[in-house]
């Protein structure tokens, strides 16, 4: 078996291992994040089943998923990097899920962009839960007004709230957070957990986790 199956079987294992100490109703959705991995390395997981990938540029997306896309009818593509507002109709295209929506202007721009392709994308809303000046994201207090704008102003289909928490030992309370204001908001879906602390993130509530290295091994250089 290929190396990053074995890697994806043993994250399925404990993910079942924490939904069953836990006691959880929902399974999260594993995104494997492919970005500098070539298709090569990526097809013997999706001809396995697996249908959800995660990319952080457009242009390397663009590059690799567009002929599979066609191919693999079923695959659903997420960008979790940071999107430029000029690179948002690129985004619209070829994306199912963005999980980095972090302003107005990004959010009036997919908007004019999915009239525009007629087609709708899941997004998330990211937030800044730390105020963190070098991150991106929708700071706590002005996550409720930014949510009624694009829910209400321009009828976004905004799914659930995003995060990436400070990188220090303390990702459960962050976690903790977001979940008590996705409820708030009755949003039902969180994207929240990487390689490092996926297992946290879904004892508290994660719906989609972003995997990488985990699962594909040390990034390629491109």
């Amino acid at each position: 078996m290929h190396k990053s199956l074995d890697n994806l079987n043993l994250v399925k294992n404990k993910v079942n291992e924490i939904i069953s100490k836990k006691q959880l109703k929902t399974e999260p959705k594993i995104i494997v994040v492919s970005k500098t991995f070539s298709a090569d390395k990526i097809i013997p997981l999706i001809d396995f089943g697996h249908i959800h990938f995660g990319e952080n540029k457009i242009q390397e997306a663009e590059t690799k998923w567009n002929n599979l896309k066609k191919i693999y009818v079923n695959l659903q593509l997420h960008m979790i990097g940071k999107l430029q507002s000029n690179k948002a109709k690129k985004a619209v295209k070829l994306f199912d899920y963005i999980h980095s929506l972090d302003s107005k202007s990004l959010a009036l721009k997919i908007s004019a962009c999915e009239q525009e392709l007629k087609k709708k994308v899941n997004l998330f809303i990211q937030v800044n839960l730390a105020n963190e000046p070098q991150k991106s994201g929708v700071l706590l207090e002005e996550l409720d007004d930014f949510y009624e704008y694009c829910v209400k102003n321009l009828s976004l289909n905004i799914i659930g709230l995003m995060c990436l928490p400070p990188n220090d030992l303390q990702s459960n309370e962050y976690f903790k957070l977001l979940k008590e204001r996705a409820d708030k908001l009755n949003l039902k879906n969180l994207s929240m957990g990487m390689s490092s602390d996926y297992e946290d993130a879904i004892a508290c509530g994660s719906t989609f986790i972003r995997l990488g290295t985990i699962i594909l091994g040390k990034r390629e250089t491109i």
